[in-house]
């Protein structure tokens, strides 16, 4: 199979084709009380109603319906925080493919589960990213296991930008796209489905100030990195940027955002109470960005904000909603 170096338009079209039958075009909802709160008309694109409760399971599928039957029999092995976790045992369980999962040792119970409910295999290790891609390395050199990465993979990338094809389908007239950035896939598919669509939508990406290495580096003019604190935005623990989404994002993202944690709290607290909708603080984060202030909006704006996931301990998310401090965790 060819080798890809970058992520095209048509790309993330084979995959919506590829994948239709596997995963749920899910709603882009209208919810006119967020208008007054967050400054634009608000549209929210709720993944959490997605198979395995994120978006994931877009690229899961792409990537494992593009490999070889060969490739397939070896099993798919990869490091995730949770969701592509879930993904992955999914559509593995479905199309007959073993995974394995490093993540880390203190990922929330709900994420570990949703994994090996699945059929997936969880290898509990470091927190600490590196340690995590070393151990992916080990297994795949003892094993022959097949990476899936789940952010610098083109496949996985093109899976993810399927989300952008349905919310220009479902509401053409959008003029501003937001999407939480984690290791950079789910906007790098986004953003080339959206900008080579049309370059006049703008797309947003938004990052939990604690870890947010892509907006220092564009800050920068350069890659770079930082020291993470803790965040409750667990599933985009940012330091650095990532090799294969960077130039993307750097051509077609055209702004970078951080938000503080009392922000993405109250985000979530705000999804809750106005749609309805259970969502993670990792993809409250888009909802934070609005509320703090940090995009500027016309009251008319129609704008689509992706709610990734809503995979968090139930108990932990009750917490939000009453307004108590929550402990977040440090890549």
């Amino acid at each position: 199979m060819e080798t890809k170096t970058t992520l095209t338009l048509q790309d993330v079209k084979d995959a919506r084709e590829r994948i239709r039958p596997y995963i749920r075009h899910t709603p882009l909802l209208r919810v006119e009380d967020l208008d007054p709160v967050l400054g634009c008309a608000v549209y929210l694109k709720p993944e959490m109603l997605q198979v395995t409760g994120a978006f994931k399971a877009r690229g899961a599928f792409n990537k494992i319906l593009t490999l070889s039957e060969e490739d397939r029999k070896h099993g798919i092995i990869f490091s995730s925080s949770g969701n592509h976790a879930a993904a992955c045992a999914y559509a593995g369980s479905v199309l007959g493919v073993e995974a394995y999962a490093v993540m880390p040792r203190d990922t929330p119970k709900a994420k570990v589960e949703n994994c090996t409910k699945h059929g997936g295999h969880a290898i509990l290790w470091d927190r600490n990213y590196p340690s995590r891609l070393k151990k992916v390395a080990d297994e795949m050199k003892e094993h022959g296991y097949v990476l899936a990465h789940g952010f610098e993979d083109y496949m996985v990338m093109a899976g993810q930008g399927t989300i952008a094809l349905e919310i220009l389908e479902d509401e053409p007239q959008i003029r501003t796209v937001i999407a939480p950035i984690g290791g950079g896939g789910l906007i790098s598919g986004i953003s080339t489905a959206v900008k080579e669509t049309d370059p006049s939508i703008r797309v947003i990406g938004v990052q939990a100030a604690a870890s947010c290495g892509y907006y220092l580096s564009r800050l920068n003019g350069r890659p770079a990195r930082m020291e993470s604190l803790a965040t409750i935005a667990d599933g985009i623990n940012s330091p650095g940027t990532s090799k294969n989404p960077y130039p993307i994002i750097e051509k077609y993202v055209d702004e970078i955002v951080p938000v503080g944690e009392a922000d993405i709290a109250e985000a979530v607290r705000l999804i809750g109470q106005y749609a309805h909708l259970v969502a993670e603080p990792t993809s409250a984060v888009v909802v934070a960005a609005l509320l703090s202030g940090r995009i500027k909006t016309a009251p008319d704006e129609k704008v689509a904000c992706v709610l990734t996931s809503g995979n968090y301990d139930i108990d932990l998310i009750g917490r939000f909603y009453k307004g108590e401090e929550v402990e977040g965790t440090v890549e």
